[in-house]
Formats: structure tokens, C-alpha cells, sequence
């Protein structure tokens, strides 16, 4: 009787202090989302100039937000998804994420639906759906993608020295790193850059027009320039070793062992993106971390380097690859083969805030790029409104803010965008 005399009392209290009325609305508020269908309206695209020509993409409704999203850089997203992709999603539940990401597969089997294109326009729908899930229900995307394993993710910045056979070269690199305002405490260089790997008259023996063999001289240069880079650095900044897909299994292996010394993050991409059995031989025998990814599309193209162990990390380009959840489920599987994820980027604040919410989501997740180009690191920001600098400390920063917390710069946007193209179409 104590009890629900104390319970009665709290609730006479509680009502003499708050107006029924004012309680009313504040439970239909919180109610409103689940009582009424947040319905597509319209799907809009337009292309910017930035690093790449930036496909960004937005979700109206009929409750009048919007979410936004960005697809992987390349010409006929916009078509994909103006052509196939909206008629799908007009009229549509704006919280049947997967479900709708699936008609779109469906619909679009006649335009490549597992790879490509198709699949990255696919992928800026379905970020900017995220971003309106979260608008919707007033969370973050990473909490909505299961819940949020760090506040930032570790960036590594794509960078190399003017001429890393240059001492004095890597010692200017490495100051202009250690004094930027980001704090980044990674990078990737390539083995592949001028000088180390050059022969332009094809005079070298074991050089021929359109090959990419690694000679003696090659691995020679490649050894050097990294040692240079790493004395410059010293060991407060890890190194990881970019190729472009281009060498066989010998020649990989060859540079695995002559970059060795310098303790690598891993080398990337070193052999051509389509699974084979070199992958999981050379990821048993290197004596360096093998990691790839960055040209696979969904959870098939991942999943025979992950069950094979066909290398030690894998690298997901999330505006690319499927999306949000897409790339959830790879970084899942991989996991349960004690696989780390990174993320491959080349996009702009966007693209990458987005990317940062999912990297956010996944348990055992290492890095995420950052890559502009010729760009400055305050012109890359003016893309997009946040609430401070998208790195920082070495990392990129994860906003509390519902959806993905961030904003495109109408001014900035408007300046950058591509020929034929107008603000959201």
C-alpha cells in the first residue's frame, strides 16, 4: 500500500506541475514518427568539381526533410540514378532502407546491378537515406547502423614527397606533415610514383612498352625511396605503400620483401582486384600486411578474399561499394575471420562524414583515407557546413547531430558546379 500511495502521490505531483495538455503533445511528438509513413517525393542529383567530379545526391518527402548523400566519382551515376533509380524510390517509405536498395538491384539487372556504376549510384541513394533516417529519428547514422565503436576515425592522408629518392625532399614532406593543423599520423605513398619506378625510354633490361614488370633497378629505388621516408617520419608516423592493381604474383612478393624494413601499415593493391589464388598465397608468404578492396562491389565481390584469406586487410570504398549497410556486412564477415576493415575515399566532407559514421559502426576498424588531390585542405572543407574541422587530431570527427550532421555550402557548391549542371538539378 506504501508503494502505490508514493506512485499516486509522484503522479498527482507530476500532473499539478505539467498540463496534461503540454504532456499530450510532447507523447504525440515522440509518437509522430511511427504513427505517419515518411513518403519519397523526389530524387535529385547534381555533379561538382572538386578532386573528381562529385555525384551528390537528395531525398525529398512529403514531411519536408531531405537527406543527402554522395556517390563515387565517374560519369553516369547521375543517369543511373535519374533514369532507373528514382521511379523506384518516388512514393516509397523513407525508412525501407534495404528493401528499396534491393528493388533498385532488381530493377537495374539490365544496367549491371552487381558492379560499377549501377552499384555506386545505388550507394548515393542509399547514404541519403541515412541521412534522412537520421533526420527522421532525431540519431546519428552510426548509431543507427548498430551502435558506435569510436567518436573519431583514424584518417591516413595519400601523399608522397616530391621525389622520395631525395632526402632532403622527404625531410621537407615530413615537416609540412608534422606542423598541419589535422594532426594525421598516417600516410600512403606510392611504390609506383616517378622516380623510383621510371623508365621512360624502356632502356632498362626487363623494361618493355606495356609492361609493369619490377626490376632489379625498380625494387632498388622503391627500397630507397621508402627508407628516405621513413628516416624523414621517424616512428610517431606509420607508412603504408599504395600500387595500382599492376604487378603478378613474383613481382609482389619482390616488393613485399624490399619494403619490409620500413614496417609498412600494409601494401595495397599490389596484384589485379578479381580474387585469385596468388591473393591467398602471396598473403601467406609476405612478410608484410596484404590489403585490398577499393575496386570491389558488395559483400560477393569481398567475400573470396575473406574466406580465403586472400589478404590481411580488407579496404572498403564505402560511396562506392553498396553503401552503408553493404559495407557493414562485408566489415561483419570479415571480422568473424579476424579481418580488419579500412576505407578507401575519394570524395569530397561529404562522402567522407558518411563514410566516417559507418567506419564509426564497425568494431575492428583501423583507417579511413583522406585524399584531395591538388586541393587545400580549407578549400576541401568550404564543400560542406559542420560543426568544426572534419579532422582533426588525426581523425575524422563524428558529429551527435541527427542523420550525418553535415550540410553542403550552397555558396561553394554553386561556384564548383560542373558544366550543364544547376543547384540540385
Amino acid at each position: 500500500m506504501t508503494r502505490r500511495f508514493h506512485r499516486r502521490s509522484f503522479l498527482k505531483r507530476l500532473a499539478a506541475a505539467v498540463p496534461a495538455a503540454a504532456l499530450l503533445s510532447t507523447y504525440r511528438a515522440m509518437a509522430a514518427p511511427m504513427r505517419k509513413k515518411v513518403k519519397i517525393t523526389d530524387v535529385r542529383t547534381m555533379v561538382v568539381r572538386g578532386t573528381t567530379d562529385w555525384n551528390f545526391v537528395k531525398i525529398e518527402t512529403d514531411s519536408g526533410l531531405a537527406g543527402i548523400g554522395e556517390a563515387y566519382w565517374g560519369r553516369g551515376v547521375k543517369d543511373v540514378i535519374l533514369g532507373y533509380l528514382r521511379q523506384i524510390a518516388v512514393g516509397a517509405d523513407a525508412l525501407d532502407i534495404e528493401p528499396l536498395c534491393t528493388r533498385m538491384t532488381r530493377y537495374t539487372g539490365g544496367a549491371g546491378s552487381i558492379a560499377g556504376v549501377t552499384v555506386t549510384a545505388i550507394t548515393g541513394v542509399e547514404i541519403a537515406l541515412w541521412d534522412l533516417a537520421g533526420k527522421i529519428l532525431g540519431a546519428p547514422v552510426c548509431k543507427l547502423l548498430g551502435g558506435q565503436y569510436r567518436d573519431g576515425v583514424r584518417a591516413y592522408w595519400t601523399r608522397s614527397p616530391q621525389d622520395m629518392l631525395d632526402p632532403a625532399s622527404c625531410r621537407e614532406f615530413a615537416a609540412a606533415l608534422k606542423s598541419h593543423p589535422y594532426g594525421i599520423t598516417a600516410v600512403k605513398s606510392d611504390a609506383d610514383a616517378f622516380p623510383m619506378k621510371y623508365d621512360p625510354q624502356n632502356r632498362e633490361p626487363g623494361h618493355e612498352p606495356n609492361g609493369t614488370h619490377l626490376t632489379r633497378k625498380d625494387l632498388s629505388r622503391i627500397g630507397r625511396g621508402f627508407t628516405n621516408l621513413r628516416e624523414a617520419l621517424g616512428d610517431d608516423i606509420d607508412i603504408a605503400v599504395h600500387c595500382h592493381w599492376e604487378f603478378d604474383w613474383i613481382d609482389a612478393l619482390g616488393l613485399a620483401r624490399t619494403v619490409a624494413p620500413i614496417s609498412p601499415m600494409w601494401l595495397e593493391d599490389v596484384m589485379p582486384p578479381d580474387y585469385s589464388e596468388a591473393w591467398s598465397k602471396l598473403t601467406a608468404e609476405s612478410p608484410v600486411p596484404i590489403l585490398t578492396g577499393e575496386n570491389l562491389y558488395k559483400l560477393q565481390g569481398f567475400r573470396p578474399f575473406i574466406v580465403n584469406q586472400g589478404c590481411h586487410l580488407i579496404q572498403i570504398d564505402i560511396p562506392k561499394a553498396g553503401g552503408l549497410l553493404e559495407a557493414k556486412k562485408i566489415a561483419d564477415l570479415a571480422d568473424i575471420y579476424n579481418i580488419p576493415t579500412c576505407a578507401h575515399l575519394a570524395a569530397s566532407p561529404l562522402g567522407a562524414l558518411a563514410s566516417a559514421h559507418c567506419a564509426a559502426a564497425i568494431r575492428d576498424f583501423r583507417a579511413q583515407e583522406f585524399s584531395i588531390g591538388s586541393l587545400k585542405t580549407e578549400e576541401w572543407e568550404k564543400y560542406v557546413v559542420y560543426d568544426g574541422p572534419v579532422i582533426k587530431e588525426g581523425k575524422f570527427r563524428v558529429s551527435d547531430r541527427p542523420g550525418l550532421g553535415v550540410e553542403l555550402n550552397e555558396d561553394t557548391v554553386r561556384a564548383h558546379l560542373m558544366p550543364g549542371e544547376t543547384w540540385w538539378g
